[in-house]
């Protein structure tokens, strides 16, 4: 039987780790980003993906995990960002980012969980392109959403979208290091 949150834990352990090995080399440089950047930031990863998934081939030797990995972690930046807004220095410990990753990975993946066991894990049976698709819908929906200003009339915010993209790298990532058990 698989279990899907010792497979969360594991591929999320990968990110966290990429996440604090950057903080020791650039510290939380990050803080200056606004949201928007983040988004789009997401955004090129994504997109790389798309690429690579397209044309099965990269001319500068990085595949698709590292990409997933980083939508993971800009999302969780995002998430941060959108709680205590931009800065314009780097006003945070590494130890006070690291507290904040673990926050908002938490909240992220309770939401998977719920989400999880209402759809019965529907996503071990999608393909890894189709999460490569929905992480660019998501992107859209959220540019739209920075464009109105933040507002809905009925939808998620952006906060919600965040963790869904991270939610569907986190199935890429899982798919990539597991296989289709």
């Amino acid at each position: 039987m698989v279990d899907t949150k010792e497979q969360f834990e594991k591929v999320i352990s990968l990110c966290r780790d990429l996440f604090e090995k950057k903080l020791h080399d650039y510290g939380p440089s990050w803080r200056i980003m606004r949201p928007q950047s983040v988004t789009d930031q997401i955004f090129i990863k994504a997109n790389r993906i798309r690429s690579l998934e397209t044309k099965g081939v990269s001319l500068v030797g990085e595949g698709i995990l590292p990409e997933f990995i980083a939508i993971v972690n800009y999302g969780i930046i995002g998430l941060i960002q959108l709680s205590l807004g931009f800065s314009d220095t780097t006003d945070l410990s590494s130890e006070e980012a690291l507290t904040l990753y673990d926050k908002y990975m938490t909240e992220t993946k309770e939401l998977m969980y719920a989400k999880n066991h209402d759809y019965d894990e529907a996503w071990r049976s999608m393909r890894i392109s189709s999460y490569t698709d929905l992480i660019l819908m998501k992107i859209y929906r959220t540019k739209q959403i920075e464009s109105n200003s933040g507002q809905t009339l009925v939808s998620e915010g952006i906060d919600a979208n965040y963790m869904d993209m991270v939610n569907y790298a986190l199935f890429g990532l899982i798919k990539m290091e597991f296989g289709d058990e």
